[in-house]
């Protein structure tokens, strides 16, 4: 993974975003065997990996354990729904402030203050009494979470040049499927045969080892200016608008059909409050702000473009399986919440390897549109595959059914990353990479909810096919995680057999639909373009080197 050091790193600009340049000269162009992380390099790197699976262990731990957090802090439904979303919702609406916050103030500062967002979070969390500090512990723990996902991958940018940067998103991506898939089994433990509050204590010792490590070893190099000019480079009516409108956008979207009705105005006046205000601040960043939170220009490359909708499709198909399949095991099949985690495995945990694999063959092959085509072919035949689980499907049966569909998710991680960066300007380049991790957690938040609809629409239909079931079809239908209780409440009888085989039919509806999305972005994969990936590395925030030191040192004084 990494060679011998050297300090000739190329330093040739990305192509341009108009379209494929030249490939560099050979002696600006690095290859495998040339480039290392060095020591410090490697420390910083881990330091990443560190923090990406406690955000990811800590996005998902939550879930399992709702019940009894619940039932100790005496809260309501409501109450719990909002402490699993609101990390989610507050982790993708601030992540392109902490990416373009750390191009004005550089990336330590914002690294260390996404860590205490993380920090101040948990510890609210950790000794709520109530849902209200829970509800704000866990928004603080998001928006922190969110800005360290981000710029977790931005560094990387700064740090390896772009040939070789698959084989570390890889393990980034693996760092997030393990934490995401232990996450549930860590909290349904804790919560069981400990304390729910250890959720959030095991989040202590990632967060020393991380602060100790940016601190000694992330030193970065950054253009010094004063602070006033920092101040006046804040897109601030840009990111009032784009804060306001996407949370608009978002919040309905994760209660529509659970805590109120789709055609509820409830959730249709915010949710067109929100669009009405993305289009403003689309507008706004185009045609006035003098440097804008997200740059128009990283979108008028066409593979780009391309790219981000794809990636937006990956995250929701991605997080309607992560989401939608435990509760199948648990509903139809009887599993407990922490049995239902484990037989995730066969999907999630294919993810990280195949991520992994392809990175380090599109490092060696220097092409990445056949991964994405091959990601999105293996993806849809795995998603039809899904199609085929029944009631009675045995256990190496959906083994199989579950395997194809999480190569092929895995696939596309490093693939996509590598188009967009691919295609980026370098001017651009960590917005850019910032709005691809942004991009991939919007799909996953809107995956919940397209899943969400689908599900419900189906399983009215389906419920009204049962005589005995039909007076009951429209409160069963509303919220297929809620259903999950009622159906191991049920005796055993025709009755329960009936509500498992309808909610299994609705299931099966919602990979259809994931299908067909998946073959959608099959056939938009063609408009991609290729591009050379031996560029050089291009960064104004690289580790300061011993050569770099006295020149450091002297613009300090």
């Amino acid at each position: 993974m990494f060679g011998s050091r050297t300090k000739d790193i190329a330093t040739s600009p990305p192509p341009s975003p108009n379209g494929p340049t030249a490939s560099p000269s050979s002696k600006s162009s690095p290859t495998i065997g040339e480039f290392s992380l060095g020591k410090r390099g490697i420390l910083v790197f881990f330091t990443l990996s560190v923090l990406t699976l406690m955000v990811a262990l800590d996005g998902t731990s939550i879930s399992v354990a709702l019940p009894i957090i619940s039932k100790d802090l005496n809260g309501s439904a409501i109450e719990a729904f909002w402490s699993g979303t609101a990390f989610l919702l507050c982790s993708t609406v601030f992540q392109p402030n902490f990416t373009s916050f750390s191009n004005i103030f550089g990336r330590r500062p914002l690294v260390l203050t996404a860590i205490l967002f993380f920090f101040v979070g948990t510890v609210v969390a950790s000794v709520a009494k109530n849902f209200t500090y829970m509800l704000v512990g866990r928004s603080i723990q998001g928006v922190g979470g969110g800005g360290l996902i981000a710029l977790s991958e931005v560094i990387v940018t700064d740090l390896v040049p772009l040939r070789l940067r698959g084989q570390y998103f890889g393990v980034l991506s693996s760092m997030w499927s393990v934490g995401s898939v232990t996450g549930p089994i860590l909290g349904g433990g804790f919560s069981q045969n400990v304390t729910w509050r250890w959720i959030f204590y095991i989040n202590f010792p990632f967060i020393g080892v991380g602060v100790i490590f940016v601190l000694l070893f992330l030193k970065l190099k950054f253009i010094p200016s004063s602070l006033v000019e920092k101040l006046r480079r804040i897109d601030y009516i840009g990111t009032i608008l784009f804060v306001g409108s996407l949370s608009s956008f978002l919040i309905p979207l994760t209660w529509g059909g659970v805590l109120y009705p789709w055609n509820s105005w409830r959730t249709l006046v915010p949710l067109i409050i929100g669009v009405v205000g993305l289009f403003i601040f689309t507008f706004y960043e185009y045609c006035w702000a003098t440097d804008p939170i997200i740059p128009p220009a990283i979108f008028h490359n066409r593979t780009a473009a391309v790219s981000y909708i794809e990636t937006v499709l990956q995250g929701l198909i991605l997080w309607c399986c992560l989401y939608y399949l435990p509760l199948y095991y648990e509903a139809v099949k009887g599993y407990s919440p922490i049995l239902a985690g484990v037989a995730l495995f066969p999907q999630s945990f294919t993810v990280a390897p195949s991520a992994l694999v392809v990175g380090i063959l599109i490092t060696i092959t220097g092409r990445y549109r056949w991964a994405i085509w091959l990601g999105w072919a293996v993806s849809t035949l795995g998603l039809g595959l899904l199609c085929y689980i029944q009631v009675d499907t045995s256990i190496p049966a959906w083994i199989f059914l579950n395997l194809v569909g999480g190569l092929g998710l895995g696939i596309l991680f490093p693939s996509l990353g590598f188009a967009i960066q691919a295609s980026a300007a370098p001017e651009n380049l960590a917005i850019a990479v910032g709005m691809f991790s942004f991009f991939r957690a919007l799909g996953q938040a809107i995956g919940v909810a397209i899943g969400g609809v689908v599900f419900q629409n189906q399983m009215y239909k389906n419920l009204l096919k049962y005589p005995t079931l039909e007076p009951v079809a429209d409160a069963y239908s509303q919220d297929a995680a809620g259903l999950v209780e009622i159906i191991k409440r049920m005796p055993d009888g025709v009755e329960k057999l009936n509500l498992r085989e309808a909610y299994t039919d609705s299931l099966r509806i919602v990979w259809a639909v994931c299908c067909a999305i998946s073959g959608v972005a099959l056939i938009m994969s063609a408009l991609t373009k290729s591009y050379d990936l031996n560029a050089g590395l291009s960064t104004t925030q690289g580790l300061i080197t011993k050569e770099d030191a006295p020149v450091d040192e002297e613009s300090k004084r």
